[in-house]
């Protein structure tokens, strides 16, 4: 039976712990907003049509229930996301949050997506982006994705925050080595990678790197770009439309999507143990590793919010773990007969 909706307690604002990202002064909530989707459609990896006032509804309601970082991109909408965090924030009367966005990715009129790293043009983007979100600096500005020039627009990146226009870096997507290489120019404030129940990789290598040199993670996609919130059904995923970047991800398509779908009916079912949808589930499970400081979880209006943002106080215990990952859970050995 399915009760996590009927039994979700009262959604009120929440007094969230905060930890401090890396080496910054910024203090951040479990879970920040993602713009991602906000963006809308019209370049190569965008999530389809999306109503801004919506967009709008989602991020105030995501900073009425206690969440206090924003996290977008210049590439998100080509610009568009951007633009919508500075509406949003405009109409907001409440404390300012933090706002994070990254460059390091263009995108012709066309809407197809190129890397570059050149310390120029990583420049034009700091000033595109602060124009569009209307504010004087950037609480942290990232590179979105390495490229060989990684070395030249971490440098550059420093420039930025040796003037002030930006207060903290940090990168995106970068392996350990990446990393190192990185911090040999300046010090990384965080790395933003991937992490979810179906995407572990940067468990054995990148996780234990950033904790034992005090590099902040705040990871994307905890719920798999929405797979695992329980909403998406073989037959959604079948119609996604082209103008949808997850119509051509191979974890919506078989074979992995029956995989994925038996993943969210075991999240479901612990879930109901405490009245949880499965998408809250999931992004608990990543915050349970010491190694994350926060998740960016996106949505695209008010109610998935809401549905959202309990995660931030979900503790799971190691048998939900267990269950949730398909291991069998440790049974007492038998007290055998002399």
């Amino acid at each position: 039976m399915r009760t996590e909706n009927a039994k979700m307690k009262s959604i009120t604002k929440s007094d969230m712990k905060t930890k401090r990202l890396g080496n910054s002064d910024l203090y951040i909530t479990p879970i920040g907003f993602g713009a991602w989707a906000i963006g809308g459609s019209g370049w190569e990896f965008g999530w389809g049509e999306q109503d801004d006032k919506a967009s709008i509804a989602a991020i105030h309601r995501a900073l009425e229930l206690g969440i206090n970082w924003i996290d977008t991109a210049a590439v998100y909408g080509m610009g568009h996301s951007e633009e919508v965090v500075a509406s949003a924030l405009k109409s907001w009367s409440g404390p300012r949050p933090y706002v994070f966005t990254k460059c390091g990715l263009r995108w012709d009129a066309q809407g197809n997506v190129h890397n570059n790293l050149q310390a120029k043009s990583i420049r034009r983007e700091c000033e595109d982006s602060l124009r569009r979100l209307n504010v004087d600096v950037i609480d942290l500005y990232q590179i979105h994705w390495p490229t060989e020039d990684l070395e030249e627009g971490w440098s550059e990146m420093a420039r930025l925050q040796q003037e002030g226009k930006v207060r903290w870096i940090g990168v995106s997507n970068f392996d350990a080595d990446q990393l190192q290489q990185a911090e040999k120019i300046a010090p990384i404030t965080s790395l933003q990678p991937p992490y979810s129940l179906i995407r572990r990789e940067i468990e054995s290598e990148i996780l234990p790197y950033c904790y034992s040199n005090g590099i902040g993670v705040i990871v994307y996609s905890p719920m798999a770009s929405g797979l695992l919130t329980g909403a998406m059904t073989r037959a959604r995923a079948i119609k996604l439309p082209a103008s949808d970047w997850r119509s051509r991800d191979p974890e919506f398509r078989e074979p992995k999507l029956s995989e994925n779908l038996a993943l969210v009916e075991r999240l479901r079912e612990v879930g109901e143990k405490y009245h949880r949808p499965p998408g809250q589930v999931a992004v608990a499970w990543v915050l349970r590793n010491p190694a994350v400081t926060a998740a960016i979880v996106g949505a695209r209006n008010a109610v998935q919010v809401e549905k959202n943002v309990g995660a931030a106080e979900l503790q799971l215990t190691d048998d939900d773990v267990a269950e949730i990952e398909g291991r069998k859970v440790q049974e007492p050995e038998p007290v055998m007969a002399a």
